[in-house]
């Protein structure tokens, strides 16, 4: 009997209609357009301006844009998965609410968080209830409202990020197709260097901590950047070297969209050419949980059945990794071999 194997067959995704662009910034706070261009690759990001709208908002819209542009009837899926850093409230789930608000009125469903590694991770888990053989859809979305916890003082996070979704069903496959393999690593040593503290169960909110702006996320830059360069590089290595991958095997490599400079970085190791590397970091900025999807719906027309596709990302806590995946359709020839 033929291994069940759990491949990507459709791709959605949503940005807000607002630009904040570096110009905007320069406004804000001691930076400039030639500076965010030259250390970050970041020339604009969206921003999800309307009040009381949250992360569901996000994922709700990139579900329908997956469920519109794939004829999918939203009640045969089995599972929603949000992974998301942001989610609308401490409890209940975005997912639950983002399934309901979609019609998805059969699934279960629920969040993840590992921040920017979320998506990467969710690939892992939404595989694998593929692969048990009892859920025949799942839903992954990767969402967050990162202006929601950015904070516009404070020019060593400010502009990296923007808020997006993007979505990937998974279904099963027998013919080889989809998830190959992963591997995948965490360090709680790292999370003093990467994280959004106030609000968490040991970080009570209050008076003084909103003065100081402690409910806003922060990042070691150095450190951060040092970490995932080294960890990117070293997951999308050992991929390459337990499935016997050369250079000329990978059609694509789809990383974590932080900062160019990191994305050139891995795809040095990697020996690939530039026109092999998936990147939008330049209109859409640092997503978080969204990058990886929206790489998929942006690139999901240059993909071909077969292509070999390397995920990789790094993200708080320390977390990182990479997956090895082999696309499983030609957009508009999805029934074709």
């Amino acid at each position: 009997m033929s291994r069940i194997s759990a491949a990507i067959t459709a791709t959605g995704a949503y940005v807000p209609e607002f630009v904040l662009t570096n110009s905007m910034l320069e406004k804000m706070v001691d930076t400039s357009d030639e500076w965010i261009l030259t250390r970050t690759g970041i020339k604009e990001r969206r921003i999800l301006k309307d009040e009381g709208k949250g992360s569901s908002f996000l994922a709700i819209n990139a579900a329908k844009d997956l469920i519109t542009k794939n004829s999918i009837d939203p009640r045969t899926i089995d599972l929603v998965i949000v992974a998301t850093a942001t989610p609308d409230m401490k409890a209940a789930s975005t997912a639950s609410f983002t399934a309901t608000q979609i019609g998805a009125i059969n699934a279960f469903s629920f969040d993840m968080d590992s921040a920017c590694s979320g998506f990467l991770f969710g690939m892992s888990t939404a595989a694998s209830f593929i692969e048990s053989g009892k859920y025949s859809k799942v839903l992954l979305i990767g969402a967050d409202k990162m202006s929601s916890i950015v904070n516009y003082k404070d020019r060593e996070t400010c502009i990296i990020f923007g808020d997006g979704a993007g979505a990937a069903l998974f279904e099963r496959n027998d013919e080889g197709l989809g998830l190959i393999d992963e591997y995948l690593k965490t360090d709680g040593n790292g999370r003093e260097f990467l994280q959004a503290t106030y609000g968490g169960s040991s970080y009570k909110i209050t008076p003084e901590v909103l003065l100081k702006g402690g409910q806003f996320a922060f990042q070691e830059g150095k450190t951060v950047f040092k970490n995932a360069v080294f960890n990117m590089a070293d997951a999308t290595s050992k991929i390459m070297e337990r499935n016997n991958l050369r250079k000329d095997d990978i059609q694509w490599l789809a990383p974590h969209q932080a900062n160019k400079r990191i994305i050139n970085a891995i795809a040095e190791r990697m020996g690939l050419e530039d026109e092999k590397v998936m990147m939008n970091i330049k209109k859409y900025g640092n997503t978080t949980s969204a990058t990886l999807p929206l790489l998929l719906s942006d690139y999901e027309s240059r993909l071909k059945k077969g292509d070999t596709v390397i995920f990789t990302a790094f993200g708080g806590g320390f977390s990182w990794g990479s997956i090895y995946l082999k696309w499983a359709y030609t957009k508009n020839k999805k029934n074709n071999n």
